[in-house]
């Protein structure tokens, strides 16, 4: 009875542990999918701002919104871009370890941008603007050339399953039309007719007057031509029939002889 009583408090305990286990990682999963609503509603507002700052604002801090805008817009398509390679093997994880360096210095250009936004001194922001856009090109440049990069790969290997499917559809419609090839063989193996044996084996014989073979050509085309039996030798002789031999039926009249008179 206490083993009994012992096993049901380990399960029991085990039970409670297995249920605080799930509702932590409940509870972090829901919090991940909350930091990243929150994070994408945060840079959906922030780049609306930038767009309205970008279109009604004049000046230098239209120029700096363009700047910012740009440089967000290319960091984040790369970054979809590699994420949605990464699954296709880790061949793209040094191209990852590069942007996450990248990124190290697209954060900063974008936070001196933010700060010179709130400068109320707009020639200090003048000044700062030809090193701003120099170091945006760069940052968005190296940008596009790994995006591009990655692009051109998987495009690259999409091309090569395609051939490769290509050449195992054309081999497999081959095999399922296979019927073909034994018709075509079939038909080149057909041996010649028996008919054109014969023709072929009376063409040199000579003719007689009324169009037909001379004398023993019967005999001899039937023994060149017929391939199931032996050949005759010599024709029979044509003789004319004896009424007294021939056998009688009752519907038949009685032969006349000789000595009858009509």
């Amino acid at each position: 009875m206490e083993a009994v009583v012992a096993i049901l408090g380990l399960l029991f305990v085990l039970f409670v542990v297995a249920g605080v286990f799930a509702a932590v990682k409940a509870v972090q999963a829901a919090k991940r999918g909350v930091d990243r609503t929150v994070t994408q509603a945060r840079r959906t507002v922030e780049d609306t701002g930038l767009r309205a700052r970008q279109l009604a604002l004049p000046g230098v801090v239209r120029e700096l919104a363009q700047l910012r805008l740009t440089l967000r817009t290319s960091m984040r398509a790369t970054q979809d871009v590699l994420r949605s390679g990464s699954p296709e093997g880790g061949s793209l994880g040094e191209a990852a370890g590069l942007f996450q360096r990248l990124s190290a210095h697209g954060h900063e250009l974008d936070d001196d941008l933010k700060r010179l936004e709130r400068e109320p001194d707009r020639a200090t922001i003048t000044a700062c603007l030809p090193d701003l856009r120099a170091r945006t090109e760069r940052i968005t440049h190296s940008a596009e050339s790994l995006r591009w990069a990655v692009r051109d790969r998987a495009r690259k290997f999409a091309d090569d399953d395609l051939a490769s499917l290509s050449d195992q559809i054309d081999v497999e419609s081959g095999a399922l039309r296979h019927w073909t090839r034994a018709e075509d063989a079939a038909t080149a193996d057909l041996p010649r007719e028996p008919v054109q044996g014969r023709r072929s084996s009376t063409a040199g014989q000579p003719q007689e007057a009324g169009g037909g073979p001379a004398a023993g050509g019967p005999a001899r085309a039937g023994a060149a031509g017929d391939d199931w039996g032996p050949a005759s030798e010599d024709p029979p002789a044509l003789t004319t029939r004896d009424p007294r031999t021939q056998p009688s039926y009752p519907w038949q009249k009685a032969p006349r002889t000789e000595g009858t008179t009509s």
